[in-house]
């Protein structure tokens, strides 16, 4: 055990090589669209709305297609079938997403410039349950306005979610829901990361055994 336990300390105190630093520098700077760009898009279509009704969803907002008036659109047929409207002040979410988000910034930044791979396992443990609390959070949130529906709303349907990919047919509305370039930024942090860490990994068991 004790041995093991040498080794391991070892394996993480190794320092990083620069192709390491670079990719984890990388990920950092694949942060930066999700301040500026939307996380998810979902687009709604029905015979009254041939060009479709549209939502964005930012990290730290909501922003509806046609200058904003899709959302009040969409808080319009919520309100028939008794769904809550969609506010960005009801979105926990947005109020701290941003903040958790620039941390991880900060965090990778540490990384580059502390570099071992102790911090780099850090980095992507974190980020990892970062990007898996805040998909379950969308899907909960999403599952939640689909199933507290009013019992004195004006049209009754039965409890539904909006799919969080993909399409699915609610009532007479065609819905899409896809990933945005928000997302995509995510991800490709995460990818930066994990083979960032794979490249370390290899470098040190390689110095081990020389």
């Amino acid at each position: 055990m004790r041995s093991f336990l040498k080794r391991a300390n070892a394996f993480l105190d190794a320092p990083l090589d620069l192709g390491p630093r670079i990719l984890v520098l990388c990920a950092a700077l694949a942060l930066i669209p999700t301040f500026t760009s939307p996380l998810y898009t979902m687009t709604m279509f029905a015979p009254q709305y041939p060009d479709g009704l549209r939502l964005q969803i930012y990290s730290y907002k909501l922003v509806g297609g046609n200058g904003g008036q899709d959302v009040k659109e969409i808080n319009v047929l919520n309100h028939y079938i008794g769904m809550r409207d969609l506010a960005t002040e009801d979105f926990g979410e947005f109020k701290w997403m941003p903040f958790v988000i620039g941390g991880f910034v900060l965090l990778f930044l540490r990384t580059v410039v502390m570099g071992h791979l102790s911090h780099l396992v850090d980095s992507l443990v974190l980020f990892i349950y970062f990007g898996a609390f805040a998909l379950w959070s969308f899907g909960y949130k999403m599952w939640t306005y689909g199933h507290n529906l009013a019992p004195t709303a004006a049209v009754k349907v039965a409890p539904f979610m909006p799919p969080m990919f993909g399409y699915k047919q609610l009532a007479n509305f065609e819905v899409y829901s896809y990933p945005a370039a928000g997302s995509y930024a995510l991800g490709a942090s995460a990818l930066l990361l994990a083979v960032a860490f794979i490249l370390s990994a290899r470098i040190a068991r390689g110095n081990r055994a020389v």
